[in-house]
């Protein structure tokens, strides 16, 4: 399993919640959701748990938010697309597949969304996408690198059609595809209000959702 994960520094991460939370807050809450995020890895795959940071020197800000054991190492340059093209083909260099790619901006990410995934690419999905509210995905599972499906435009990536048009590339690839559960990734402050009032929110998140 594969964390994606940008360090948790003030004016570097989480901006859009700024407005509500302030820099520091945004950072704070970001530490929490990397634990979050690199938990869930490890619980899935305890012997093949990664996390791939950004910025490149950014592993002093991550390295201590995450299970014993776990596989650190900077992301590629580039744009989204080809940052998870390069971390999925160094994960998949060293470890057969299938593999889970997460982001840190999903709260409810539990073991229910990994056998979900695991289960469909066992029945021969050759992709898996966990789709978002705000028309993302928090999740993707691949049966081997298929980086094809990360080669969306640019401008594509961040937007409401990442997951169309990566479901695009995926069925003009050929590949079977897969998809769990629709889930509300934690971004913005409609996002945070939301959340704040779900009971499913684990405690450590929602403690950190309040200015």
């Amino acid at each position: 399993a594969l964390v994606m994960a940008r360090a948790p520094r003030p004016g570097a991460c989480k901006t859009r919640l700024e407005p509500l939370l302030g820099p520091e807050g945004c950072a704070r809450l970001q530490a929490v959701l990397i634990r979050h995020a690199a938990a869930w890895a490890h619980a899935v795959a305890p012997q093949a748990a990664f996390v791939a940071f950004d910025p490149d020197d950014g592993l002093e800000d991550v390295g201590g938010l995450v299970p014993a054991g776990t596989d650190l190492f900077p992301q590629a340059d580039g744009d989204l697309g080809a940052r998870l093209a390069a971390a999925t083909a160094r994960v998949f260099a060293h470890h057969d597949g299938p593999l889970l790619v997460v982001g840190t901006d999903a709260p409810s990410l539990s073991r229910r969304h990994a056998s979900a995934a695991l289960d469909d690419l066992a029945a021969g999905c050759q992709a898996v996408f966990g789709p978002a509210f705000d028309g993302g995905y928090y999740l993707v599972g691949l049966d081997r690198p298929r980086p094809g499906i990360f080669a969306l435009a640019a401008d594509d990536w961040g937007g409401p059609a990442v997951l169309r048009a990566s479901l695009e590339a995926a069925g003009a690839a050929g590949l079977e595809i897969g998809l769990i559960d629709l889930e509300r990734d934690l971004d913005t402050p409609e996002d945070a209000r939301a959340w704040r009032a779900d009971p499913a929110c684990p405690a450590a998140i929602a403690a950190c959702l309040t200015p």
